[in-house]
């Protein structure tokens, strides 16, 4: 696809060895699988008691199935299309003819030669429909017990940032607006150091926040790369209070990221918004189906605003009924689409996902969570690393957006001449630690 008369540049791929995307194949993705393996088989003895012996087939069928794909995948395998007729199947299965198209000299599509965000996005995919094909445990959660445990662990972290935003919320009345946008700045960078907290990354490994997020921030600052944080806030400013003429009325969009800690600081986020009259609705956006082990479907959404209300600590609990009650009034609102558990990128949308572009478009502002989400927003190519994200977005802006992510993938754009190398002989991994963030902002796709 071109850009500006620039054709973009080529796909991160395992292709490329001993390249980031080439470990993550090689290592971290079997890794992956054999843990999904592990968390079926564990659970043999509850499928035999919630479906007989139709449960104990089921285990064994999707075993089996996953086996043989980790197979493929470690032998680089041309990749299968899927069969178990779900509503995106005929969408994955053409994106695969696609890519067939590009692949050098007509090679098969396969894991190692292939665009490595399609691949690992195909991974997840497959494992849905080891699932899917293997009823009744065709809605069991393979990545549950991992978002579960990172959530329990992080309660210390949790109360902390929680009793913050309620002490604000009391105070607020009082505030003037310097104070606000201090407490606004403070609580975008908890929501992207929450971003930390990723199982995908640590394949699996605790990686929970037992700290106090809070007290960290000013030993972090240095660490962000990119710091686009008053241009978020003006553009919160000017969204304020427009409605009457028919114009946008302060709505956010929050397509997030991972859940447990992660998830509770993008909901303290979006509670400081509305309750600051930054926002009046925020629509939330997650998975429709279990992705990237740690990210966000919609029982997950629902069980962390049910545990933080059960919680013992007044401010947790506190903190949770009030998201109850956005939800239930409409300030608040969770959305999936199919799109998002696709392996297109972003500048696909308008394309291949009308509704959903149609309705970001009618956002004052979209914050997106995450490193798989700015690799979508980027096509995860080797960018130069000063090319302006703008570019790199190659003509994706329903609205005014922000990327907030800790790295952890080698595609990083919009960086000052030099940095990027100066980094690199300061920090071989500052691409791929998760110590690096950037808070990156696009306003419009005519600004360069």
């Amino acid at each position: 696809m071109e850009v500006e008369g620039m054709l973009a540049p080529l796909s991160l791929s395992a292709k490329f060895e001993g390249s980031f995307a080439y470990l993550t194949v090689r290592d971290r993705l079997p890794t992956i699988l054999t843990k999904v393996i592990d968390t079926i088989h564990r659970n043999k003895d509850n499928f035999f008691k919630d479906y007989g012996e139709e449960g104990v087939q089921a285990e064994k069928r999707a075993i089996s199935f996953l086996s043989k794909m980790r197979n493929e995948l470690q032998t680089d395998k041309p990749v299968l299309v899927l069969t178990d007729n779900a509503e995106d199947t005929e969408t994955w299965n053409k994106y695969m003819e696609r890519q067939q198209d590009l692949m050098e000299d007509g090679q098969p599509v396969s894991w190692f030669k292939s665009p490595w965000l399609y691949m690992e996005c195909y991974m997840y995919r497959r494992i849905r429909e080891a699932l899917y094909l293997s009823p009744p445990m065709d809605n069991f959660d393979v990545f549950k017990e991992g978002k579960t445990e990172s959530f329990f662990e992080s309660q210390r972290a949790i109360i902390s940032v929680c009793t913050y935003l309620q002490e604000l919320i009391t105070n607020m009345e009082n505030m003037s607006e310097v104070q606000l946008q201090e407490h606004f700045l403070k609580l975008l960078q908890v929501s992207l150091w929450g971003n930390k907290c990723d199982l995908s990354i640590s394949a699996g490994q605790d990686n929970s926040q037992k700290s106090n997020p809070i007290d960290s921030l000013p030993d972090l600052q240095r660490f962000i790369l990119v710091d686009d944080s008053i241009k978020v806030w003006s553009t919160l400013v000017a969204g304020q209070g427009c409605g009457s003429s028919g114009m946008k009325r302060g709505r956010v969009d929050i397509v997030l990221d991972n859940a447990g800690f992660e998830l509770i600081t993008d909901l303290v986020l979006a509670d400081f918004l509305v309750s600051a009259g930054l926002a009046k609705q925020i629509r939330f956006h997650g998975k429709s189906f279990p992705w990237f082990v740690s990210d966000v479907t919609k029982q997950d959404f629902e069980w962390t605003i049910m545990q933080t209300m059960a919680s013992n600590h007044k401010w947790m609990s506190a903190s949770g009924a009030q998201w109850k009650h956005f939800m239930k009034d409409g300030t608040w609102s969770y959305h999936d689409h199919a799109f998002w558990t696709s392996p297109h990128e972003f500048c696909d949308m308008p394309a291949d996902a009308a509704d959903l572009y149609a309705m970001l478009q009618d956002s004052d502002l979209i914050l997106f969570k995450g490193d798989l989400n700015y690799r979508k927003l980027t096509g995860d190519r080797m960018w130069e690393h000063t090319v302006l994200f703008n570019r790199a977005l190659r003509g994706f802006q329903a609205a005014p957006l922000c990327s907030i992510r800790t790295l952890k993938a080698n595609v990083q754009v919009g960086l000052k001449s030099g940095h990027a190398e100066q980094l690199s002989s300061e920090d071989a991994d500052w691409m791929t630690n998760g110590k690096y963030a950037v808070i990156q902002f696009s306003s419009s796709s005519k600004e360069h």
